[in-house]
């Protein structure tokens, strides 16, 4: 079956990314696979075996249903749930050897209940927020786990661990007050792993590496400091077909609200996809595609299934049946993401359903 968009997923790349993670952080700190949201929107199956040759140690994910769909690819890695331990479903994580990232008290309480259900001791992750300020132990429930407050009988805590709330930006002082609060903190776990940094702390300081780094986005070709040039492989491509082809006379318009006169005579192209698949209807700046890495501006608006784009200036044009670059050598997923305003993240993740995806 053949449809208007192929995403090309290049694995190679994926693991380069994965060997120049452990290359920088050295034999002493393990690098883990970051494979929430379906792996970025990447496909979690594929991923994780990808990650599994590479003998990924951990994994992470967000939401305790993506921890079991990983289990039905590996089911011995260690996998934890950054969303923290979810109501009633505790003993699901057991069943299915799944750790949770103990977020708040009463997440260490309902574990410690199953603890001691089950007169065992149980494994967990203990999150720390240094500054977040979304999930994690706060400050006042963290001073009172240092004062002896929170207890901690029936549980192992096998990893400390903190998120960075900017560290894209090279110079913000919150990532340098995050890993002196995290050091002070995590000396008091004298027997646990440390965990800190995500794609952009990896890179920051080898200071934030500790015994495990979290590195995302920079794992699927994102990247991890915006003020250099990438240091990460481009893992994903995408072109889109050319439905149809027209000439349009000047003073008439194209699309929805009739947003663009034509100012000329011009020729113009339609090629299927749309904010369905993912590409954002919003922009900052004009947006460009790309025809034999010529740039083509869009014109008119974004559609749910449907782009124009104007060929004009093109010498030799193409005709209906043509492929058309959205993401690959002109055009990233962050220069993509810059001109709509948005972060590559955001393209990664909501890359529709409608393409033909292919692993190389």
């Amino acid at each position: 079956m053949q449809k208007t968009g192929n995403l090309v997923i290049n694995l190679k790349a994926l693991s380069a990314n994965y060997r120049l993670f452990q290359d920088k952080v050295g034999d002493s700190c393990a690098v883990a696979g970051v494979v929430k949201a379906d792996a970025y929107g990447l496909g979690l199956k594929t991923i994780v075996k990808a990650l599994t040759a590479l003998d990924c140690p951990q994994y992470f994910v967000a939401t305790l249903d993506e921890a079991i769909q990983l289990r039905d690819v590996n089911a011995k890695a260690p996998v934890a749930v950054l969303g923290g331990l979810f109501h009633r479903a505790e003993n699901d994580y057991l069943h299915h050897n799944i750790t949770p990232i103990l977020n708040s008290p009463d997440d260490i309480t309902r574990w410690q209940d199953l603890a001691g259900q089950k007169s065992q001791m149980l494994p967990a992750f203990l999150h720390i927020d240094t500054g977040m300020n979304r999930l994690g132990l706060s400050a006042d429930e963290t001073s009172a786990l240092l004062q002896g407050k929170t207890k901690f009988e029936g549980i192992e805590i096998k990893t400390i661990m903190t998120h960075f709330a900017c560290a894209d930006d090279k110079n913000h002082p919150l990532t340098k007050k995050q890993a002196h609060d995290f050091a002070n903190i995590a000396q008091h776990f004298e027997q646990s792993q440390k965990s800190l940094a995500n794609s952009p702390g990896l890179f920051r300081s080898d200071a934030h590496h500790h015994d495990m780094v979290r590195p995302g986005y920079a794992l699927y070709g994102g990247n991890p400091t915006p003020e250099t040039s990438n240091p990460m492989q481009a893992v994903v491509t995408l072109e889109t077909r050319i439905l149809q082809t027209r000439h349009c006379k000047e003073g008439e318009s194209i699309g929805y609200g009739a947003s663009h006169i034509f100012d000329q005579d011009s020729v113009t192209a339609t090629i299927g996809m749309g904010y369905a698949d993912g590409f954002q209807r919003r922009a900052d700046k004009q947006k460009y595609v790309y025809y034999k890495g010529q740039s083509c501006p869009i014109i008119g608006r974004v559609s749910m299934d449907l782009v124009t784009i104007d060929l004009t200036h093109l010498t030799q044009k193409p005709q209906a049946g043509d492929m058309i670059e959205i993401l690959g050598p002109h055009q990233t997923i962050d220069d993509l993401a810059d001109t709509v305003g948005t972060i590559g993240y955001e393209i990664l993740t909501s890359l529709g359903r409608r393409y033909t995806r292919t692993y190389i």
